[in-house]
């Protein structure tokens, strides 16, 4: 038999779906529900950084003195000491989340391989 002649007639639908449809709906599912957590992520974010940005943007525009820039430009130290401190909590948000992505996908390759070699020794035997 020529290794690339392939008999689905040897398959069942319930087979079939275990080796290749459901593994590949499993992966599916979990790219989309990772997608989503980083799309929010990102979206949060932004957000927060936006709103950082108008509202140094809002106090700027209150400074009508020598004083009143002294005073802005003091605080804009405060301001770029929270963003850094968001920037790293956000990037370790992202990271995380990669690492947890990376674990279930080899958690879900493990289980879906031991899972065909399970099914080929079965189909082999029967032979």
């Amino acid at each position: 038999m020529n290794a690339f002649n392939f008999d689905a007639k040897q398959f069942d639908t319930q087979q079939f779906d275990a080796l290749f449809f459901g593994p590949a709906r499993a992966y599916a599912a979990m790219s989309v529900d990772y997608a989503e957590k980083l799309a929010h992520a990102q979206l949060e974010a932004t957000k927060a950084y936006t709103d950082t940005g108008l509202a140094q943007l809002r106090t700027l525009m209150t400074v009508k003195d020598a004083e009143g820039l002294k005073s802005y430009m003091e605080g804009q130290q405060k301001v770029a000491k929270d963003l850094a401190e968001r920037m790293k909590g956000d990037a370790e948000k992202v990271v995380a989340l990669q690492q947890d992505f990376v674990q279930q996908s080899q958690k879900m390759t493990e289980e879906n391989v031991k899972q065909a070699q399970a099914t080929a020794t079965k189909a082999t035997a029967q032979k």
